[in-house]
C-alpha cells in the first residue's frame, strides 16, 4: 500500500485515483488497485500491512468486487454519415418544394453537390480505417474508440487507439493524391495534397492531440495521426509534420501492435476514461 504521487486509475474498477489516495501498486504489473476492490478481494488490509485479518476476511465476503464498466466504443463514421444523410434529406426536400412536379427528375439530373460526396466519403473512410485497425489489432492489448465528441461539441476525433505504446489520435482521410511537405527556406510548412495546401488539417490534428493531453492519465503520451486509405505517400522514410505521423493504415497498425510499457489493464483502465471524457458523436 502506498499513497500515489499523481492521478491514477484503479486496475480492478478503472475508477480515478487521484493524487494522495491511498491503493495498492503491484510492482510486477505495473498497476494499482484501490482499497474498494482490495476489499473484494480480501488480500491486504486497508492500513497496508499485509495479509487481511480474520475479521477483515469476512467484512470483505459481503463486499463483492466492483463490475469494471464497459467500454463505449463508438461507431466510425456515424456522425459523418448523420450529417450526409441530413443535408442530402434538406437538399430533396427544398427540390420537391420548389417544384412539385418535376422535382424528382431535377434531383436525378442535377446529381450529389460536393459538400454532400465530402461526408458520405468521409464516412466511409473513417469505416474504413476502423474496420482495417481493429482487424489488424485483434490479436494486441490495443483498444480503439470511434467518431469521439470534442470537448464542448467542437468538431469530433475520428478515432483514438490505447496502445502498449501510448495514445494515438487518428484523423482517418480517404483522399487521393501525391502528399508532401513543403518546408520553404522562409515561413511555415505546409501539407500539400495533390498540389493543395491541406495544413488546416494539421491545426485540426493539433487541436485534437493537445485536448487528448488534457485528459490523459500523466506519464502516457500521446501521438497524432493523418491515416490515409488512398492517397500517395513517399516511398522510402517516414512522414511527419509537427509532430504528427502520415501513414497508411498498414503501417500504423505495425505501431499499434507494438510492444510498449503498458500494460492490458493499463490500456483498458486509460480507454475506458478517454471514452468517458470523449463520449461518442
Amino acid at each position: 500500500m502506498l499513497k500515489l504521487r499523481g492521478p491514477d486509475y484503479c486496475a480492478g474498477c478503472a475508477s480515478p485515483l487521484s493524487a494522495g489516495t491511498h491503493a495498492h501498486w503491484d510492482a510486477e504489473a505495473r498497476t494499482v488497485t484501490c482499497v474498494a476492490c482490495l476489499v473484494g478481494s480480501a488480500e491486504y488490509d486497508v492500513a497496508g500491512l499485509g495479509c487481511a485479518s480474520t475479521a477483515y476476511q469476512r467484512s470483505a465476503s459481503v463486499a463483492p468486487p466492483m463490475a469494471r464498466a464497459p467500454i463505449e466504443r463508438g461507431t466510425a463514421g456515424a456522425s459523418a454519415a448523420r450529417e450526409y444523410e441530413r443535408r442530402k434529406r434538406n437538399r430533396e426536400h427544398r427540390t420537391r418544394q420548389a417544384h412539385p412536379h418535376i422535382g424528382g427528375l431535377l434531383l436525378a439530373l442535377r446529381g450529389q453537390p460536393q459538400h454532400e460526396v465530402a461526408f458520405r466519403r468521409g464516412a466511409l473512410g473513417e469505416a474504413a480505417v476502423a474496420e482495417s485497425l481493429e482487424r489488424r489489432t485483434a490479436d494486441s492489448a490495443t483498444v480503439l474508440l470511434h467518431d469521439r465528441l470534442m470537448p464542448g461539441g467542437h468538431g469530433n476525433i475520428d478515432h483514438l487507439a490505447v496502445a502498449p505504446t501510448g495514445i494515438f489520435v487518428i484523423d482517418a482521410k480517404d483522399w487521393q493524391g501525391q502528399v508532401r511537405v513543403a518546408t520553404p527556406l522562409f515561413g511555415k510548412s505546409k501539407l500539400l495534397i495533390a498540389g493543395r495546401d491541406c495544413t488546416k488539417l494539421i491545426d485540426g490534428l493539433d487541436r485534437q492531440v493537445a485536448a487528448v493531453a488534457m485528459a490523459r492519465p500523466e506519464r502516457w503520451p500521446v501521438q497524432g495521426v493523418l491515416c490515409f486509405t488512398r492517397a500517395d505517400l513517399p516511398l522510402f522514410g517516414t512522414t511527419k509534420m509537427r509532430s504528427h505521423l502520415l501513414l497508411y493504415r498498414s503501417a500504423l497498425a505495425k505501431r499499434l501492435n507494438a510492444r510498449g510499457a503498458f500494460s492490458a489493464s493499463e490500456i483498458e483502465a486509460t480507454a475506458l476514461a478517454l471514452a468517458t471524457a470523449f463520449p461518442p458523436a
